[in-house]
């Protein structure tokens, strides 16, 4: 893989930097992914979220019940109405998640070099000498010398609340640590993660399927983020649970990448995965920090090379507290845009971050700017080599698609399509403008009702960079010879036209399908 340069031209003036950028409908290209939580579930806080940038709400069920989740959503979907804002939900799970199981919630001091026993018995009281935890097996698991980290939930790394373990020996069921590290354990859920150690539970467990078929199910969720994928058969059972849920089998798969098994399994499991979730909070326990920003940029690379979405985690971590990122996790957002990832995903940050707003504006305006920046042309050459000849039919299509635009600095390229495949293939290639996705309905039928998708397909498609979907009328056909596409383009035009991306006398590249033809055509609007 050859590494992204950016698009430096001269001569450059440094004073040019200092220009303020100027205001724009999409805030970036790059899509925020915002964890909803105790700070940022209510209808006020939510819209502006979605106004400053959030396209998808996460919804996490690692902690709070099916009732508190079912408030935030329905908070969100009042902030899409009174926004006029497209917002797609995913679903988080919990997976094979270790917890230490403290039920009275007080705060426990643990000192450095003293010795803590890890207990499976949830019955005794947790304090500095002993905790219990959440997973039977973990004597089974670790030897002596093996390393376990224990922090707060979605821990930020600048907490005094995290501890790293070492095992010193194994007594039966107990697991006997030695304390690396002084801290205070104070917060309402902490984790443990054992490094470079299998965990032998399922991937998506009882309680996961249940959370899924109830919740997930009552609202037809567009994204299931499954954690701790460790292989490509993990992303099969999961599919194969949800296509027996009805309306979920439409349901796209984030694999979450999240220990050195997911990493070792990595091409297996994009394979059969919608996208990847590179969760960097785990792996960076996993991995030696010096890897952490390898694996980062093959499996960001891998994913564009696929045409699927890479969204990276935990980037601005001091906003949790901190109104202002620091210049090294600003720097780490631009680079994660500059190697190619489509989204951004907000943990602590806006869960229960003080500044949940704020974050999500300052990382879209760095995304940005990064964008600006970014070597359409290598990457276009680089793509197109790697796909090679003869292409498919569609991604001829879209390849060309994007180069027209390209060559005549179209300011947008518009896309039909019903599956929302041919504007992924588009995003693929990375154009520099936006692409107006249109999403046309078609007409289903279960046996037992009839009725119209493109619901799903529109949202899925707002974690895909660069692409910005519309669902057009059900009443126009996708692929059709009359005049009917021509009315849906007006639509179109128009929706760009108010959103500032589209002014007169813009040329505007169109990518539709005629009849069994696909056609792209240059048009240039008159006033």
């Amino acid at each position: 893989m050859h590494s992204s340069h950016l698009l430096l031209e001269e001569p450059i003036r440094m004073a040019t930097i200092l220009e303020p950028s100027k205001a724009s409908f999409f805030p970036a290209m790059t899509k925020i992914v915002g964890t909803l939580g105790p700070r940022s579930r209510s209808v006020e806080v939510i819209s502006a979220c979605l106004k400053v940038g959030m396209s998808v709400a996460r919804i996490d069920f690692s902690w709070g019940d099916a009732e508190f989740h079912q408030e935030t959503l329905e908070n969100l979907k009042i902030a899409i109405k009174s926004t006029k804002k497209l917002c797609a939900v995913m679903l988080d799970t919990v997976g094979p998640e270790l917890q230490v199981v403290n039920r009275s919630g007080s705060a426990i001091t643990l000192k450095a070099d003293e010795k803590v026993f890890l207990t499976p018995d949830q019955g005794q009281e947790a304090s500095s000498e002993i905790l219990p935890i959440s997973y039977a097996g973990l004597a089974k698991a670790v030897k002596k010398g093996d390393t376990i980290f224990m922090g707060q939930y979605l821990f930020t790394g600048s907490e005094t609340t995290s501890v790293w373990l070492e095992v010193d020996e194994i007594q039966d069921d107990n697991v006997v640590c030695v304390i690396k590290n002084s801290a205070t354990l104070a917060g309402s859920l902490f984790t443990l993660h054992a490094s470079q150690i299998h965990i032998d539970l399922p991937t998506l467990t009882d309680e996961d399927k249940k959370v899924i078929s109830s919740w997930g199910v009552q609202n037809k969720i567009d994204f299931l983020s499954l954690s701790y994928t460790r292989r490509a058969e993990d992303v099969r059972e999961a599919r194969d649970f949800l296509s027996k849920l009805g309306d979920l089998s439409q349901t796209q798969i984030f694999a979450k990448i999240e220990n050195v098994e997911g990493l070792t399994h990595f091409d297996e499991i994009l394979q059969e995965a919608d996208g990847i979730i590179l969760s960097r909070g785990n792996l960076g326990i996993d991995l030696p920090p010096e890897k952490v920003f390898l694996f980062q940029k093959y499996a960001v690379y891998k994913c564009n090379m696929a045409g699927k979405p890479a969204v990276v985690t935990r980037v601005v971590d001091s906003m949790t507290d901190n109104l202002r990122p620091t210049r090294a996790e600003a720097t780490d957002v631009a680079n994660a845009v500059l190697d190619g990832c489509d989204a951004i995903l907000l943990g602590a940050e806006t869960l229960r971050g003080l500044y949940p707003v704020e974050t999500i504006s300052t990382v879209g305006r760095i995304c940005a700017e990064a964008e600006k920046v970014f070597n359409q042309d290598q990457y276009f050459k680089k793509t197109v080599k790697f796909v090679g000849e003869p292409m498919t039919h569609l991604e001829s299509i879209a390849s060309s698609a994007v180069r027209a635009a390209l060559k005549v600095k179209a300011s947008v390229i518009i896309c039909f399509t019903s599956s929302g495949r041919a504007a992924r293939l588009i995003a693929k290639y990375r154009p520099t403008m936006p692409v107006l996705s249109v999403v046309i309905p078609r007409l289903k039928t279960n046996q037992l009702r009839w009725s119209f998708s493109g619901a799903f397909e529109a949202r899925q498609l707002l974690l895909v960079r660069g692409l910005f979907p519309l669902l057009a009328d059900p009443r126009h056909p996708a692929e059709s010879t009359n005049a009917s596409n021509e009315s849906v383009l007006k639509v179109a035009l128009d929706h760009g036209k108010a959103s500032g991306v589209i002014k007169s006398h813009d040329r505007v590249v169109v990518c539709q399908k005629v009849g069994d033809a696909s056609v792209v055509k240059i048009i240039e609007l008159v006033d």
